[in-house]
């Protein structure tokens, strides 16, 4: 082994063990903390690694007794349970929980601690193609604990982020070496990367078309006559075709094959013409048009263009994730610090300047820098492209010392220096896990008493923990959450129990009809491309009514429901709290022509201050102890109710209900054992949370209580 060779393996592998011990501090910090654990395991920290562990779990079980297809979905899968037992995240998840010695719990757990760090190796890589393997040991140390990166690949954050970053920075090592080296290895390598890249992640559609077309530009411009760029755009461009992994894989040897013939050169253009009409006649550019309109030209209301044109609150506009963020979390996110930042921008300008060729690395710096209009979740991104211009320049400063020694300890100095933000930012995020123990108990003598084929109705957040605990369908998850899925479960929340309770079971209902129906026509629906409308729009029509407002608030007299062909419960956690007003969003909307409504009253106080004869709820709100009126701003409010809650020690709710002024739409609930207090109007008091979750009324031909657990509380639909 060279010299070279040997200092390679011993950056990355320095880099390597770096990262994970990065990622281990947050284990330290809470490895006997009960709430995070369950069943003596660690519990992930994302409600999307949920949906992995599904599909993984559902494999297992069908892998373990050999089953044929058509049994292995029938008893182990149902088609419209929504389980990914065909994506790449749980395929390699039940191949690892298949061949290691370790439980399930621990490899989802621990899964992104070892496959994010593996993002060292190419960038240790590249930087030995530029022949600075200084800047890549840096650029390795950087990107494995920046913000962002970390954030979205610590320990627990089981998500396809584990290699997603990975996975383009070893695409973009194979393709800076096919430009640099012209050999034909490469061709295949970076086929195969994204071949790799698009199973694992389906979504890569953008970031795949935007390296072709830099390499297009590259080749026009600077390279025109040398056929081997033409080569790697048409190899690209096959890999890139929307159709199977198979059918794919056979375009991209069959070209490979192909390439290696010189007296096939003289066709190369006519092949990349092939492949460019094979990857448009595919549906190609139809994945990255849609990803443009869903982050980029979204609304905060979607409507259906056919049917009754109903309109609905779209979800983009409440996940923080997908919205505009300051320039200084920007920054932050990427590099760990601004300064950081601001001389990583120019690094990057230098090293490009040095080495022309690191301009290929501009797609990912590119779908970074989107995160200023597409949301943080893009900062991932810009991350090692950043990492490396950073790395440059303190490597160049470092080199202008007279002495070697100075010039390590200079590179050290500053070295530490642009990590010791980010490593700040690991001691102090402190994330916890999706669900707490408590939670997880609830989910899990749900699942003891619910049947697989039983409904569990709650908000999309919690949709893919309720199916992984208590193995059970839901009707929203963190995939399934358009307007017009969100919409009749805000509505059950939301509204009075007795609508509540209609709309639980119609939704259902139609939910498995719709189903059905897609499963028994499904050729007629394909060659016909024929429209599912919403739920709430097939409940409209069917019911006699052309406008859907109407067929609403036909649920305050007795309308006819789906025969049941299951049963429905309702988890209701106490978490939901502090994100009530955006579940109202949802069905606060005017279906018809998209007005939305006043918004209902809901003020939560936790750090309020008693003062003897008052409390103070809030900087400019009061509650008055004696007269029980409520001052906000400038206005004294009276109170229609006071309300007190607590638990004996037996854990039985108790309530106090003092009427003050019926008069009045404003409510005050003091919740003693949470340490809260409430403030809602009428609609909000009467809704369905409040009354099942808050105050355990329910109405007894509508519901029955199954789990009523301070931490979340389970009801199962009567009707």
């Amino acid at each position: 082994m060279t010299t070279e060779n040997k200092k390679t393996l011993f950056y990355i592998l320095i880099a390597f063990a770096f990262s994970v011990a990065m990622r281990l501090i947050w284990v330290y910090h809470f490895g006997d903390y009960a709430p995070f654990h369950f069943n003596g395991q660690f519990m992930i920290n994302t409600n999307d690694g949920y949906f992995w562990a599904e599909g993984a779990r559902d494999l297992l079980s069908g892998s373990a007794t050999n089953q044929d297809a058509k049994e292995f979905y029938d008893k182990f899968h149902q088609f419209n349970d929504l389980s990914p037992v065909s994506t790449a995240a749980a395929q390699l998840t039940a191949l690892f929980a298949k061949i290691l010695p370790f439980s399930f719990e621990s490899i989802i757990f621990y899964m992104p601690v070892f496959l994010s760090s593996l993002v060292v190796i190419p960038i240790v890589l590249i930087a030995r193609i530029l022949k600075n393997l200084d800047m890549g040991l840096i650029a390795a140390l950087l990107t494995s604990i920046a913000w962002s990166y970390y954030n979205r690949t610590m320990a627990g954050y089981y998500d396809t982020d584990m290699l997603n970053i990975v996975l383009p920075m070893f695409l973009l090592w194979s393709i800076v070496w096919a430009v640099k080296t012209n050999k034909d290895i490469y061709l295949l390598l970076t086929a195969l990367d994204i071949l790799v890249y698009r199973w694992w992640y389906p979504q890569s559609y953008s970031l795949e078309f935007s390296f072709f077309g830099l390499i297009l530009a590259y080749a026009l411009v600077f390279d025109r006559k040398n056929l081997y760029n033409y080569k790697l755009l048409a190899i690209m461009m096959f890999a890139m075709m929307n159709t199977d992994e198979l059918i794919r894989l056979g375009f991209v040897l069959a070209a490979f094959y192909t390439f290696k013939q010189e007296k096939y050169d003289k066709y190369i253009y006519y092949i990349l013409g092939l492949s460019v009409v094979g990857f448009f006649a595919t549906g190609g550019f139809d994945p990255i048009w849609g990803q443009l309109k869903g982050y980029v030209f979204r609304d905060s209301v979607s409507s259906t263009q056919k049917g009754l044109g109903l309109h609905f609150f779209t979800v983009m506009q409440t996940i923080r994730e997908a919205g505009h963020i300051p320039f200084e979390t920007f920054a932050n996110r990427i590099s760990g610090h601004v300064v950081t930042f601001v001389f990583s921008i120019i690094g990057y300008i230098y090293l490009s300047y040095k080495h022309k060729i690191m301009l290929f690395a501009l797609p990912l710096l590119g779908l970074g820098f989107l995160a200023s209009v597409g949301g943080l979740r893009f900062t991932i991104y810009a991350v090692p492209v950043l990492a490396f211009g950073v790395a440059f320049l303190i490597t160049e400063i470092s080199s202008q010392l007279p002495t070697t020694k100075m010039k390590y300890l200079s590179m050290t100095a500053l070295t530490l220096l642009i990590l010791l933000p980010n490593y700040k930012h690991i001691e102090a995020y402190k994330v916890p896990t999706v669900f707490n123990a408590n939670e997880v108990k609830v989910l899990d003598k749900l699942g003891k008493k619910a049947s697989r084929e039983d409904y569990v109705i709650s908000w999309w957040d919690y949709g893919y923990p309720i199916r992984y605990y208590a193995d059970v369908k839901t009707l929203a998850d963190g995939g399934k959450h358009s307007g017009s899925v969100n919409f009749p479960v805000s509505f059950m929340l939301t509204h009075t129990q007795e609508e509540a309770a209609k709309m639980a079971r119609l939704d259902v209902e139609y939910t498995e009809k719709t189903f059905e129906y897609k499963k028994t026509h499904k050729k007629e629906i394909e060659d016909k491309n024929l429209t599912i409308f919403s739920n709430i729009e097939q409940m409209t029509k069917e019911y006699g009514y052309t406008n859907t407002n109407d067929f609403l608030a036909s649920f305050k007299n007795d309308i006819k429901l789906p025969e049941k062909t299951r049963d429905v419960y309702f988890f209701l956690p106490f978490r939901m709290l502090n994100i009530y007003p955006t579940v109202t969003l949802f069905s606060n909307i005017n279906l018809m022509n998209g007005a939305k409504g006043k918004q209902p009253f809901f003020f939560v106080s936790r750090n309020f201050k008693d003062m003897g004869n008052k409390i103070q709820l809030a900087q400019s709100i009061f509650l008055n102890k004696r007269t029980l009126q409520l001052t906000l701003g400038n206005k004294t409010v009276p109170i229609r109710r006071f309300v007190k809650t607590y638990y004996d020690k037996t854990m039985k709710l108790h309530k106090d209900v003092k009427l003050v002024n019926f008069s009045s739409d404003i409510s005050v609930i003091y919740m003693q054992n949470y340490n809260i207090f409430l403030i809602v109007d009428e609609k909000t008091y009467n809704s369905l949370y409040i009354q099942l979750m808050v105050l355990e009324n329910y109405d007894k031909n509508l519901f029955e209580p199954v789990i009523l657990d301070p931490s979340a509380k389970v009801y199962k639909l009567k009707i």
